[in-house]
């Protein structure tokens, strides 16, 4: 029988919820676990993740439309079919990736989808219906009781699962360790699902077949749910892409968008309305005034743009599951709602993270979500006075109208009217605080105040980036972002977000051939190419991975061997490209490149390939953890020659790589030297950088002696060695601040 004392009431909320949290902190601790088994295997290529990506949003649909159709039964076979589901899948316990091998020449698309579903398909489908199914038992369980204020259990349960993992379980935990604390975690989830069970019905009118008292909700009820999921979901990885490369590349930071995401469930769904309210009251100026400043994106406030980037989204994150929530059907008809709202947050996945990257040159879908987010939210006046101006006749109001608008639009050719609206100048003030009176006002009359938004959104970071993509060859992107070209006097730079991935000197032959940034000829890297000759005669042979700009390719010397591995088309279409940068077309024209993950390139090469390796990718906060391993290194040695020199570039704000690879390599064979260089003010385009020297031979000994300033490496002796089965960049993140580039 269904509880009926207040003692059995309380055990069953918190049954039900401790269920529903234990599915949900599982399903976000399975999805890194597995990334970082694969991540050796597979390698980092985008057709490889946004494959991944797919078939979790995939397994995630199916188990919410699993829970849709298993709802329409009677309890007890519901209890039955899920028990019965859960045992199946157990049998893919303990987790871990498929044997299979990815044959040669496989395309991922096709190949990913297979090894990962046939690796944790069963798990993931399995668990991800937990959180709409064992609301619906709630409900049936409690005689009826509204069911939706347990949905913040599952956000709670996925939040503590996204902090634990990075945090806890990663640092921790071999992949072997982190395996069976899943498998465990998944048994306690079994056992409270019985448990839940034994609390349906078994007689009467509840333990019936469920037969729909409220109307089916309409097509159009279903596209508005869908709509208002999918805002939010892609406001998230914008946010978190446009943190994390156009304003400061700080480790980790990406879990704070996805926090407050999961957050705003937690308080959209809240049985208490206060602070839900608050929020959503003020919602739309906050998209207005936070929206049009972090699209601004000034760099000279990077803090900044992160408070008001992270306020943003979860305002309106907010005031958008308030709308899901207040519009919520019956508790009968739960499991389609909550499959209307993943379908919505698949969609703004998607289009976030693999549609707009093609169609776009730049983030534009960032100042696109954050309009539609205006046009969604919840609007009321915010005065009286302002209701009863737009509640007049309607000639009054067109008049009204007409004048926001043109407002608007003389607001808009103020601010632009110094050619650039990052210029923070005076007439941007004026114009922001004008675009603010006008929105304040139009609150509550959604057409006009999407008309002033798209006007303040043009201003601040639209017209720019309009500007800048016209300019042909200005701007690239890929699935690993977006690419900027701009010239200065002197020089023409390559930046990836705040990270700087090539200069190149204008003007004379000798200028446009020689090597700048971390690659001078004083730096680690320059002084083993300058050795090349003496080290290895003329006909050394010299691999690279991580190819930037190509400048690199001018140390180059007729007779060498050089190979170079890049995991982004676009990286090389830009450094192939004379028009835009032009040290491979000067210095190396008919260079060889291969696209694709690294390691597993190399994994295909023969032994004693190389003289000297050279390894460029650990710059930003997308470290490579697998190119770090002790698996990795093994590679390495393989295809280096006997005497052969491994060069690592570990120049980072926020992680102490040298550490790293000291722990790493000890034991091993090799013996390691670091070297750091500071520019003089004399140098022109040079910048500080940290390299490592790897050496197992006399050419190691005869390197670090022909130049003052190589030394020993820092050693960390808690710090364990990186391996295929364990690494984690917490225990080596340095002090982190925030300050302007």
């Amino acid at each position: 029988m269904a509880p009926s004392t207040p003692v059995s009431l309380r055990t069953a909320r918190v049954l039900f919820a401790g269920t529903i949290l234990t599915g949900s902190f599982l399903l976000f601790l399975v999805q890194p676990m597995v990334a970082r088994m694969a991540l050796p295997r597979l390698g980092g290529a985008p057709a490889v993740w946004n494959s991944a990506m797919l078939v979790y949003q995939a397994l995630l649909l199916g188990g919410y439309a699993y829970a849709h159709w298993l709802a329409r039964r009677r309890p007890r076979t519901q209890a039955l079919t899920h028990l019965g589901l859960l045992a199946v899948a157990a049998l893919w316990l303990p987790i871990g990736l498929s044997a299979m091998r990815l044959p040669a020449g496989a395309e991922p698309a096709l190949w990913v989808p297979w090894l990962l579903g046939a690796s944790i398909g069963p798990l993931f489908f399995a668990v991800s219906a937990q959180a709409p199914l064992m609301q619906r038992w709630y409900s049936v369980a409690t005689c009826g009781r509204d069911p939706y204020a347990l949905y913040a259990a599952s956000n709670a349960g996925s939040f503590a699962g996204l902090l634990a993992y990075p945090l806890l379980v990663e640092p921790r935990l071999a992949l072997a360790g982190q395996s069976w604390l899943w498998t465990g975690g998944y048994g306690l989830l079994v056992l409270l699902v019985f448990g839940c069970a034994l609390l349906l019905p078994r007689h009467g009118p509840a333990a019936q077949r469920v037969v729909h008292s409220s109307a089916a909700p309409g097509v159009r009820r279903l596209w508005w749910w869908i709509a208002l999921a999918f805002v939010p979901s892609g406001l998230m990885i914008e946010t978190s892409s446009f943190l994390t490369t156009d304003i400061v590349a700080v480790p980790l930071l990406w879990v704070l968008p996805l926090g407050l995401y999961l957050l705003s469930f937690t308080v959209a769904f809240a049985a208490r309305r206060g602070l839900a309210n608050f929020i959503t009251r003020f919602a739309p100026l906050t998209v207005l005034m936070f929206g049009s400043l972090v699209i601004s994106a000034h760099h000279a406030y990077p803090a900044l743009n992160v408070a008001m980037a992270l306020i943003l989204l979860f305002v309106t994150s907010v005031a958008l599951h308030c709308c899901l929530y207040e519009n919520r059907p019956a508790p009968e008809r739960l499991t389609g709602f909550y499959l209307a709202m993943s379908v919505g947050g698949a969609l703004g996945g998607v289009f976030a993270g693999l549609v707009a990257p093609v169609v776009f040159d730049w983030t534009y879908e960032f100042p696109l979500l954050i309009l539609a987010a205006g046009v969604l939210a919840p609007q009321g006046f915010l005065l009286p006075v302002f209701a009863k101006l737009w509640h007049g006749d309607a000639r009054r109001r067109w008049i009204l109208a007409v004048a926001v608008l043109a407002g608007t639009a003389a607001a808009v050719w103020l601010g632009l009217s110094d050619g650039s609206a990052r210029s923070g100048g005076p007439r941007q003030g004026i114009a922001l605080v004008v675009l603010g009176l006008l929105g304040v006002l139009s609150i509550g009359v959604r057409p006009v105040f999407a008309g002033v938004v798209a006007g303040a959104l043009f201003l601040f970071g639209g017209y720019d980036a309009l500007k800048l993509s016209a300019k042909p060859g200005a701007r690239t992107r890929s699935y690993f972002g977006v690419y900027t070209i701009t010239d200065r006097p002197g020089a023409r730079d390559l930046a990836h977000g705040t990270t700087l991935h090539g200069v190149q000197l204008r003007g004379s032959e000798a200028r446009l051939r020689q090597p700048t940034t971390y690659y001078v000829p004083g730096s680690g890297v320059g002084q083993a190419m300058r050795a090349l000759p003496a080290l290895y005669g003329e006909g050394a042979r010299v691999g690279v991975v991580g190819l930037g700009t190509g400048t690199l390719a001018c140390y180059a010397r007729p007779g060498q061997h050089w190979r170079f591995y890049e995991i982004d088309p676009a990286v090389v279409r830009i450094a192939r490209d004379p028009q835009r940068f032009s040290f491979l077309s000067r210095c190396l024209p008919h260079a060889a490149i291969t696209v694709g993950d690294a390691r597993l390139s190399l994994s295909e090469e023969p032994a004693d390939e190389f003289d000297l390796l050279v390894l460029d990718a650990f710059t930003s906060d997308a470290v490579p953890l697998h190119l770090m391993t002790r698996e990795a290194f093994v590679t390495y040695a393989r295809v280096l020659a006997g005497d052969g020199l491994l060069l690592l570039h570990t120049s980072n704000r926020y992680l102490a790589m040298e550490q790293v690879v000291a722990a790493t390599v000890t034991g091993t064979g090799w013996r390691a030297a670091a070297f750091d260089y500071v520019p003089s003010d004399r140098e022109e385009a040079a910048a500080a950088s940290e390299w490592l020297v790897l050496g197992r031979g006399s050419s190691f000994d005869r390197l670090i002696a022909s130049e003052a300033g190589w030394r020993s490496l820092h050693v960390d002796p808690e710090l364990p060695a990186w391996t295929d089965d364990y690494a984690s960049i917490v225990p080596v993140l340095r002090g982190i601040t925030i300050d302007a580039d």
